[in-house]
């Protein structure tokens, strides 16, 4: 083990050393789909995909959608938080041993490292063109493959309206009835904090801590426990955004303060075992089919905008491509941690993927 973690700690040290390659060159797909499905059979039918989430099933709609489109295909997916994920990658690569095909996190200052140390394909994956310059490496080393954002939710059983800004969770209404994700144990949500800190002020915090919310882990927790009819939860804004009501959650956009918004980001690794089984699921989570069947808003500029809303970079409350200048500054990242540790103490409980919530 301690030639394992020696290795890890010199290879961190190299990604973030090591000059930016003076040149690089990628490879834009220009087979079919059904081309690129006959050579990933070929070449085992498998892919291993480790993806960021903090649910178990998070991504079995991805699985059941591949194997569906691909029925030859077996897609292997581990979902486990991404700030986990991505350290794990770091010893596969220090040691040699890479097992995995594709990685997509949310850890978006992980993928310039891995470029630099040349870890990653450069690989364009069908329509990859059609992805906003934002949201893609210039060589596709990465690229985001779907958008995650934050919204506010209520469980209408239990309340008359769904908040629609902010400022309704100081409400002396909402005290003892509002659960969120615990700022300290999730990067995104952290962004969340900072953003609604810069516009309201630290007045605002101070009265959301004296409605005494309920803190928890993961950021699909708060949703499950809305929806239980034996909770006095009652709303939260620290969960997925979905652009239609489901039971016993109905959602909105924040009017007072910017969302959250960011593109989840995948790369293959240059080592991946199945790398062509790789390339069909980049090409894949790029088609029309899932870019206009995945419920979120998508990376590509020619996608139509969901009815009601605007295409991602033209929303008016939020900043898609911001999240990853954030996430690079891991020493303000760090600070920004620290201060809401101190205010509502360390995240308690079990890793959201066993606490069975």
């Amino acid at each position: 083990m301690r030639v394992t973690l020696s290795n890890l700690a010199l290879f961190v040290c190299a990604t973030l050393a090591a000059p930016a390659p003076n040149a690089t060159t990628s490879t834009q797909e220009t087979r079919s789909l059904d081309e690129i499905y006959e050579a990933a059979v070929a070449e085992g039918g498998v892919v291993t995909l480790w993806h960021g989430g903090d649910e178990k099933t998070q991504q079995n709609a991805l699985k059941a959608a591949f194997e569906k489109r691909f029925p030859k295909m077996t897609l292997n997916v581990t979902v486990d938080l991404s700030k986990y994920h991505d350290g794990n990658i770091d010893l596969q690569l220090a040691n040699d041993n890479v097992y995995v095909d594709s990685v997509i996190l949310q850890t978006l200052h992980d993928y310039p490292r891995w470029k630099k140390a040349g870890a990653l394909m450069n690989y364009a994956p069908l329509n990859f063109d059609k992805v906003y310059p934002q949201f893609k490496d210039a060589d596709a080393a990465y690229t985001g493959l779907f958008i995650i954002a934050w919204g506010l939710s209520a469980n209408l059983n239990k309340t008359s309206a769904v908040p629609t800004a902010y400022e309704d969770f100081i409400k002396p209404e909402y005290k003892d009835k509002l659960i969120l994700t615990y700022p300290n144990d999730d990067d995104a949500v952290l962004y969340q904090f900072d953003i609604i800190l810069e516009k309201l002020g630290m007045k605002w915090f101070d009265a959301l801590l004296a409605n005494n919310p309920r803190w928890v882990r993961g950021t699909q927790t708060p949703g499950t426990i809305l929806t239980n009819a034996n909770s006095t939860s009652v709303a939260t804004f620290t969960g997925s955004y979905s652009f239609t009501d489901r039971p016993g959650a109905s959602f909105a956009l924040p009017t007072d303060a910017k969302f959250v918004s960011w593109p989840q980001t995948g790369a293959i690794l240059k080592k991946a075992p199945h790398p062509e089984g790789a390339k069909l699921l980049h090409s894949f989570m790029l088609s029309d089919e899932y870019q206009k069947g995945n419920g979120r808003w998508s990376v590509r500029e020619d996608v139509p905008a969901v009815e009601g809303h605007h295409k991602i970079l033209e929303e008016p409350n939020t900043d898609a491509p911001a999240f990853a200048k954030w996430m690079a500054d891991r020493a303000s990242v760090e600070r920004s941690r620290f201060f809401y540790e101190d205010r509502i103490g360390s995240a308690q409980g079990l890793s959201p993927l066993i606490d069975n919530l």
